[in-house]
């Protein structure tokens, strides 16, 4: 299996961190975490992750926004 690299948005810090640990148990490297959508976006434009999962209710900007 690929090694991904990784971006979580999710607002709930304790979603996030479930999300993270069950990642990295499955070998995956977790590169950046976002509690809001503008954060996701800034943070996916500096570490550049081949896959971002996304909340779709946050703060500043939704996960469907922030992924557009």
């Amino acid at each position: 299996m690929a090694v991904l690299r990784i971006l979580i948005a999710e607002d709930e810090e304790l979603t996030r961190t479930i999300l993270r640990t069950r990642l990295e148990v499955l070998g995956h490297q977790v590169v950046a975490e976002a509690s809001d959508g503008l954060e996701a976006v800034k943070l996916a434009e500096i570490h550049r992750p081949e896959v971002a999962i996304m909340d779709i209710k946050m703060p500043n900007m939704d996960g469907i926004e922030a992924a557009r």
